[in-house]
């Protein structure tokens, strides 16, 4: 069974930074790209950032947050993070780790980011 489970998320001020981890099961995790996707509320699911299952040199981010976010991976721990510095308030959402570097229905339970003063 694929368990994907996303912590880290939070309450932080504009201009502020959180590190999202996801930690992943169920599947030869070097094998597949992985995303993280968020849901604003009233919005459609957006993709955030993918990494390939190589890691280093396969990163892509959308355009909102190229810059001020930047994922990783640890093949040795299954787990893929997001660092996310400069917060903006368009930023909050639930995020979700995913399996697939432009982001599936697999996906597992989110975390929630809001960045509020």
């Amino acid at each position: 069974e694929v368990q994907l489970q996303a912590s880290g998320g939070g309450l932080v001020q504009p201009g502020g930074s959180l590190r999202l981890s996801c930690v992943a099961s169920g599947f030869p995790f070097r094998s597949y790209g992985m995303s993280w996707v968020r849901q604003a509320p009233g919005k459609e699911v957006e993709w955030v950032s993918g990494i390939g299952g190589s890691g280093p040199g396969s990163e892509g981010y959308a355009g909102s947050v190229e810059g001020r976010f930047t994922i990783s991976r640890d093949n040795a721990k299954n787990m893929v993070d997001l660092k996310m510095e400069n917060l903006r308030p368009d930023d909050t959402g639930v995020y979700y780790c995913s399996r697939g570097y432009r982001g599936t229905p697999i996906r597992g339970q989110g975390t929630q980011v809001t960045v509020s003063s």
